[in-house]
């Protein structure tokens, strides 16, 4: 095997997404994906963890851009205003042109308890970093934890309709679909 091939990481990546796919999370092992990728598990160490950190690898960017979005976000925007502006900037920035990753992401996630619990714990960070937004912003902690869990069950139902939406709508404008069905039902 060479050393120093190109794009270690992503062949690394590619290569455990097809051998979860093909005989799943638990059957594959680290020395199946280093051989699959052409690479050795020493490298494989270099890059992740464990075979989960190829699935939550950079899980820490999404919580980080979302506190961003509401950190920049001028002023005199409102909580609603803000909650739907900064998911459909995440849905064009973090989920577009991945839809195909993301269906094939879920379905490893799916099979295995302890992916599904950290899949939680991913979330749970994401809604706690939205949290830490709006109670920076200045509202109260139940209002911020109200906002930061809608936000979250929000993108979740969106990326959910989307994956499963057999046309081409955009992420962003299921967003604003699901953002208006939410307030529809709230004042009936």
């Amino acid at each position: 095997m060479a050393r120093w091939q190109p794009d270690a990481r992503e062949r690394l990546r590619q290569a455990a997404l097809e051998l979860f796919a093909e005989q799943g999370f638990a059957a594959t092992t680290v020395p199946a994906i280093t051989a699959r990728a052409g690479l050795t598990t020493r490298t494989f160490f270099r890059h992740f963890a464990d075979k989960r950190e190829v699935l939550f690898a950079g899980e820490a960017e999404l919580p980080a851009y979302a506190e961003r979005l509401i950190a920049e976000a001028p002023a005199g925007i409102g909580p609603a205003a803000l909650v739907l502006d900064g998911l459909r900037a995440v849905a064009r920035a973090q989920f577009e042109g991945r839809k195909e990753e993301i269906r094939q992401w879920r379905a490893i996630v799916a099979t295995d308890a302890g992916l599904r619990e950290r899949g939680l714990q991913k979330r749970a960070a994401l809604a706690a970093a939205i949290g830490d937004g709006f109670r920076a912003r200045g509202l109260d902690a139940t209002r911020a934890a109200l906002l930061a869990e809608t936000a979250v069950t929000l993108m979740y139902v969106s990326v959910a309709a989307w994956l499963e939406a057999g046309d081409d709508r955009k992420l962003d404008a299921i967003v604003e679909s699901t953002f208006a069905t939410l307030r529809a039902t709230l004042d009936t």
